[in-house]
């Protein structure tokens, strides 16, 4: 048995696999968010710990055998959050998250330094990690003078695990510290944000082995004390293991609360003025891209909560039938964006309503903005030099037919689904800690799973969306600075 441990916004999974991969059962933690000012957003590191315990409880609870063979554990985890230790390994101020905002200045003004997009390959938004401590040095400085190591969030469960504070390449290329082409921290750029590599993780790959679980956790749960624990992978990245896009020209679009349109690469092909990420990914020598957006199921959620409806019946309304754009236009930038325009400041809005637009029509542009921001991440990703011949669908939002309609139109290129299965974050990690355990090849690890089914693009809205996708760029300029 393997497991892999997901540390999401919203919650931990963990999911327990067999030696052939096939899921056997999963525990779940949930997880808040405290947003105490406008465009922060913070976790208290104890309620990740607290939140696994539960999620792993669930597995001794249902199957207590199972969980007593694991001979690995992999790890992922939502990105960029900072998690800042003292020298007794104490938190010291609640983690910044990924989509917090507040280091909007202090990211422009790194950014402005060459030196940060040449080594990292990426523009420094203001999500990443770097910019982050920047903020708590002007603002927190007692803190940031008691700084001795900081952690991203899947590792600093990893410390908790095992006693070992390491890291890995695919979550640390979202730090604005990694020299991304030469898969190590950069003394140059720590040095520019007043730190150094003493106050980092030391770095693996994904699939190696990064700590062994302690003997007391081992005990409370019945598992075996040492087992070892992969580096494992930031959550895009794990789900790419996961979803066996790990080759070159395989790619998958993430419909979770934000969303990404992920690309695997061979090779390192940084392209920062495109507001791309180019990451490492998990597996030795290979790269990714993605595009990313912010908010995409979260636009859907918004639209529920204002509506008193769930999510499911807003879709349900609409039917499988894909519909012609209505005119009304929805940009999901609910709290900024990044590809293309790495804007925190800029806000959603609806563009054209009428007294007609009803309850549907909001439903109907939701899912369109949602999915030509896709298509605004997919010209970027081209600009950067991969072209994509279709992707597979995953998360929450791929449930719905007419969004995967809407997708693969505004796209122009078919949408896979996967056969019926958990292929994400927390399975990726199973993974990863199967080839870490085993030193088994990761490339006949990773593989990915059966379609199920294909979405096409649909050609006779192919004008009508493309008609509708310039009126949703053109909104952007014209709103500018009058959102903020």
């Amino acid at each position: 048995m393997y497991l892999g441990l997901d540390l999401g916004t919203s919650g931990v999974k963990a999911l327990l696999i067999d030696g052939d991969q096939r899921p056997v059962a999963s525990g779940h933690g949930d997880l808040d968010v405290s947003r105490p000012h406008p465009g922060w957003s913070e976790q208290d590191p104890a309620d990740w710990l607290e939140a696994c315990e539960r999620a792993i409880g669930e597995l001794k609870s249902s199957h207590p055998k199972e969980l007593a063979a694991v001979k690995g554990i992999g790890l992922s985890g939502q990105m960029h959050g900072a998690t800042l230790l003292d020298r007794d390994d104490r938190v010291l101020r609640p983690c910044i998250l990924w989509n917090d905002v507040r280091s909007h200045a202090e990211a422009a003004s790194l950014d402005a330094d060459p030196h940060f997009r040449r080594i990292t390959g990426n523009i420094v938004f203001p999500g990443f990690t770097a910019p982050k401590l920047v903020w708590v040095k002007a603002n927190e400085l007692e803190i940031f003078a008691r700084i001795a190591k900081v952690l991203l969030p899947k590792d600093y469960l990893r410390l908790w695990l095992s006693g070992e504070r390491m890291s890995e390449m695919s979550d640390s290329a979202g730090t604005s510290w990694l020299d991304v082409g030469k898969r190590r921290w950069s003394g140059e750029l720590l040095a520019a944000t007043g730190l150094d590599e003493s106050r980092m993780p030391a770095l693996v790959e994904g699939t190696e082995q990064a700590g062994a679980l302690r003997a007391e956790l081992a005990s409370k749960w019945g598992m075996q004390a040492g087992i070892p624990i992969a580096g494992g992978a930031g959550d895009n990245a794990a789900s790419a293991c996961g979803m066996g896009t790990v080759g070159e020209g395989h790619a998958f679009v993430s419909l979770g609360t934000s969303g990404v349109l992920f690309a695997a690469n061979e090779a390192y092909l940084p392209n920062p003025a495109s507001a791309v990420h180019t990451f490492c990914h998990a597996l030795p020598q290979t790269w990714h891209q993605m595009g990313v957006i912010l908010s995409a199921t979260d636009s859907l959620n918004w639209l529920a909560g204002i509506t008193d409806r769930k999510a499911a019946e807003l879709t349900a309304e609409l039917g499988d039938d894909l519909r012609a754009p209505s005119g009304l236009t929805f940009l999901p930038y609910l709290s900024g964006e990044r590809t293309p325009y790495n804007d925190a400041t800029i806000r959603g809005v609806f563009a054209g309503l009428a007294h007609e637009s009803g309850r549907a029509a909001l439903t109907q542009a939701v899912l369109e903005g949602v999915a030509f921001a896709f298509r605004d991440s997919l010209e970027a990703l081209a600009s950067a030099g991969t072209r994509l011949e279709r992707v597979t669908a995953i998360g929450g939002g791929s449930r719905s037919l007419y969004w995967l309609k809407a997708i693969a139109t505004a796209l122009g290129i078919p949408v896979d689904v996967p056969a019926d299965g958990d292929f994400g974050a927390a399975f990726g990690a199973a993974r990863l800690g199967l080839i870490a355990a085993t030193g088994a090849d990761p490339r006949t690890i990773c593989t990915p799973p059966a379609t199920s089914a294909t979405t096409e693009p649909d050609a006779a809205l192919a004008q009508a969306y493309a008609d509708a996708y310039r009126r949703y760029r053109a909104l952007y300029p014209a709103i500018k600075g009058v959102t903020a």
